[in-house]
């Protein structure tokens, strides 16, 4: 990650991804996108399918899915680099590339086994269609190892699902999901294993939660559903490991995403600013606007390179919980205020629906909440500085 002078800078090979799904999105994705309303969150099939096959025709595939089973396989810094891309269209919150680029299944999928693998992993990748991941509850979402009340109960060669997970992304659009379930008595973390369902069978029913983005969540819940010993994913009582490891290496990526989002709205509000007359000269005359575009560009250029470091030490083999903290936290709250700016500069136009500003300001509000909440993230990164010089500790 250094050129021949000892300064740092993305490898060449993430510099070409960067590049090439950076042209994708603006000359193929945008075009069929500006076509729909403003709060979208889905293409037509016949469209999506075209913007598919051209993804794949350039290996632009699954980009998180390991190559052995047909994904682009990038490690975590090019995922990090091509969610910051994909994340630049209105949708791209939380529909990167507007799914020209497919829907990873949740990595958990590819600690199953074979016949898991070939069953559920191996028919998403080739199809593009979603999964979904149901860990949070109504009892709590940010202590998951914990907090988990919805139970499985080993009857015979099956195990029987009791319970209700709630805010799962993605639920209502998926044909098969990975829910992280208790079995036993033990009330820690040591209690959890993860199981794959289908959403056919009988015993889980679904309810849209209305919520201030388009694509809205869902509360699954379970009653007496029945899942197959061989639906099993990994042992009993090592689910949480599965649920953290998946959860940690994730945040990396969604940090990404966001900052994509706000340095797209900065690119639009600076090109405004130096066309909008104002006050006898043009906006990017006032210095006002100039420091609001000033530190917009200080904040993001930080955002990355936090998100750089957390997912160079992930390839590198090393424990990133804080690093990812660090990175989530920042990220999505540098993006929160990116656009928020960019809005200002704009004025009322920036929250008009003629602009993606005020979606991508509501959706990366919800941001600061998803995959832990800011408050968490800072309660693991206090804890890694004060270890044992807490009080109590």
């Amino acid at each position: 990650m250094h050129d021949s002078t000892g300064a740092w800078e993305l490898p060449e090979e993430l510099r070409m991804l960067r590049d090439t799904i950076r042209r994708f999105m603006v000359e193929e994705v945008k075009p069929v996108e500006d076509k729909l309303p403003h709060d979208a969150y889905t293409l037509e099939p016949e469209p999506l399918k075209t913007l598919q096959k051209k993804a794949r025709d350039i290996g632009l595939w699954c980009l998180e899915t390991p190559a052995e089973h047909g994904g682009a396989g990038l490690n975590l810094l090019g995922q990090c680099v091509a969610a910051e891309e994909t994340a630049k269209c209105r949708m791209g919150a939380y529909i990167a590339g507007c799914g020209a680029f497919g829907f990873d299944p949740p990595n958990v999928i590819w600690k199953g086994t074979e016949a898991q693998i070939r069953k559920y992993g191996h028919v998403n990748v080739e199809t593009g269609d979603k999964a979904f991941v149901a860990i949070s509850e109504p009892s709590g979402g940010s202590d998951p190892g914990r907090a988990i009340t919805t139970r499985a109960e080993k009857k015979g060669d099956r195990y029987v699902i009791n319970g209700t997970k709630i805010w799962i992304s993605g639920a209502g659009q998926a044909k098969w999901g990975i829910v992280f379930a208790r079995v036993g008595d033990n009330k820690s973390r040591g209690g959890i294993t993860s199981f794959i369902v289908e959403k056919d069978k009988p015993g889980i029913s679904l309810s849209k939660i209305p919520v201030i983005r388009s694509y809205s969540p869902y509360e699954v819940h379970f009653d007496n559903y029945e899942v197959p010993e061989e639906n099993r994913l990994g042992e009993e009582g090592k689910g949480f490991a599965l649920a953290e490891e998946w959860l940690i290496h994730a945040r990396p990526p969604y940090a990404a995403a966001t900052i994509g989002i706000a340095q797209a709205a900065l690119s639009l509000a600076t090109e405004w600013a130096t066309q909008r007359k104002a006050f006898g000269g043009t906006l990017a005359e006032k210095q006002a606007i100039q420091w609001m575009i000033a530190d917009s560009e200080v904040e993001l250029r930080a955002a990355r390179l936090l998100v750089y470091q957390a997912a160079w030490n992930a390839d590198m083999g090393r424990d990133i919980k804080v690093d990812a903290s660090i990175c989530k936290v920042y990220g999505t709250e540098v993006a929160g205020r990116v656009v928020d700016r960019c809005i200002q500069i704009f004025g009322g136009l920036g929250v008009a629906q003629e602009m993606p500003l005020e979606r991508w300001y509501r959706e990366l509000r919800i941001k600061r909440i998803g995959e832990g909440p800011s408050e968490v993230h800072r309660m693991v990164i206090a804890r890694d500085i004060l270890g044992a010089k807490r009080p109590g500790a």
